[in-house]
């Protein structure tokens, strides 16, 4: 599967802003977009006026790169919100959430969303007592996600599980942190999602 293997740091550099995609690294000094803070490439330092479909274009962009889904995939997810009922953008994000790599990371199971693809690529994750090895598995309210018994002893997991206080778990899931197992308490709503996006930008962008 096509899958974006360069460097981490030039996104965030691109998009103008952290996406927190190494996570622990972006809160060191050792972090590119602190020490670097404009758009990778010879010509990165000039300045340049966004028009109003750039500024739309790199909000969604922005989206696809903090959750690691390619373009596809992504006109994939908004089609399925915009078909749906209530509002097309919090929708979008509410489908992004739901993803399994993604809600290993909000559960702390993964230090970042491309730690979570992996531990569910390489089956160490199960969903109601079975092995799941898609990453873009959607899961629902009730659904129990558990780390594999013999993978719990990972370093990248319990490291990764360290640090889930300074992270924090949103409401719509619960942990019990002790069993390495989480669980789907309600669907993802608009105010648990606090990321820096703004998704109508996007809907604009595609309804363009």
């Amino acid at each position: 599967m096509a899958r974006y293997t360069g460097p981490s740091c030039k996104l965030c550099r691109r998009e103008g802003e952290k996406l927190f995609l190494k996570g622990d690294r972006c809160y060191t000094d050792k972090c590119a977009f602190d020490r670097r803070p404009y758009p990778p490439g010879q010509h990165g330092q000039r300045r340049s006026k966004a028009t109003e479909y750039g500024i739309r274009l790199r909000e969604k962009q922005k989206v696809r790169r903090i959750y690691g889904v390619l373009e596809r995939q992504f006109r994939k997810y908004f089609a399925s919100a915009d078909a749906g009922k209530g509002v097309t953008g919090e929708a979008l994000l509410a489908l992004l959430e739901r993803r399994l790599d993604s809600v290993c990371y909000r559960l702390g199971f993964a230090a970042t969303r491309s730690d979570g693809r992996q531990l569910v690529r390489h089956k160490h994750v199960l969903v109601n007592g079975k092995t799941v090895s898609v990453p873009s598995f959607l899961v629902r309210p009730n659904d129990t996600i558990t780390i594999r018994e013999k993978s719990r002893q990972k370093g990248r997991i319990v490291t990764a599980l360290e640090g889930v206080e300074r992270r924090g778990v949103p409401e719509w899931l619960s942990l019990d942190k002790g069993a390495f197992t989480g669980k789907v308490v309600s669907q993802p709503v608009r105010e648990a999602i606090t990321l820096p996006i703004k998704e109508q930008l996007i809907v604009e962008f595609y309804s363009r």
